[in-house]
């Protein structure tokens, strides 16, 4: 066995205490629950664990070391992972101008019982795309973050023991504990979020509001990014 039961408790309770600590994934997770619904949130903690498992591969093949070392590396994934969430940020927000307007429209024309069940068809249609689009926008949230790759080279070997062979199993195990834990609680986090907001969500005139907090909430992820320092 590569873990006794001893390291395995400890690494749990360290990632549940990672995880149940405020961060911007979980700021990006209640955003989206709130411009969509709980399961938006739930593919969106899906899409950062991904990101998640892609850096404990890097950290176990070494790669996350580059980033350690190399200050040119570090800013390149940085800046790129920045503008990457100020551009998302810059195009929600003109997606919640799209939205202000058909709402202002549907306002005015009143629209029937009839074509609002076609709506809820479409919508419904529409969901798969939906979350195929934020599983990849979250994907690539995680995976532009360096200062992940930096914390998993710091934490993970802690728990690595290399006398009992099978680094890269160990690595990767560790790695996906901590992906289902965090999945786990950030799905709990998008539950609650949306039954917290529930009313809000079920208002259509307040859909260009929700769109904008989103839209904020990832400009200003991406502007802590490109802040961050290696240190």
């Amino acid at each position: 066995m590569p873990f006794d039961a001893a390291t395995l408790v400890a690494y749990c309770f360290a990632c549940i205490l990672l995880i149940a600590s405020p961060g911007p994934g979980q700021a990006l997770v209640i955003a989206r629950t709130v411009e969509s619904d709980a399961r938006a949130g739930i593919t969106t903690a899906v899409g950062l664990q991904i990101g998640t498992l892609v850096h404990t591969v890097a950290a176990a093949l070494g790669l996350s070391a580059i980033l350690a070392t190399s200050a040119t590396a570090f800013t390149v994934v940085k800046y790129v992972g920045a503008a990457y969430l100020i551009v998302l940020g810059i195009l929600t927000l003109r997606a919640a101008q799209r939205t202000a307007a058909r709402e202002s429209a549907s306002a005015a024309s009143a629209p029937t019982s009839a074509s609002g069940a076609t709506s809820t068809s479409v919508s419904t249609s529409a969901s798969a795309p939906r979350d195929r689009r934020l599983l990849m926008h979250a994907v690539v949230t995680g995976i532009l973050n360096p200062k992940v790759a930096l914390f998993f080279l710091a934490f993970l070997p802690q728990f690595v023991h290399p006398e009992r062979g099978m680094v890269l199993v160990q690595f990767l195990a560790l790695g996906a504990i901590l992906s289902i834990l965090g999945v786990i609680g950030d799905s709990l986090v998008a539950l609650a979020a949306g039954r917290l907001s529930g009313r809000l969500l079920a208002n259509p005139r307040l859909a260009a509001w929700r769109e904008r907090a989103t839209a904020i909430v990832l400009i200003a992820i991406g502007l802590r990014l490109a802040f961050v320092a290696r240190t």
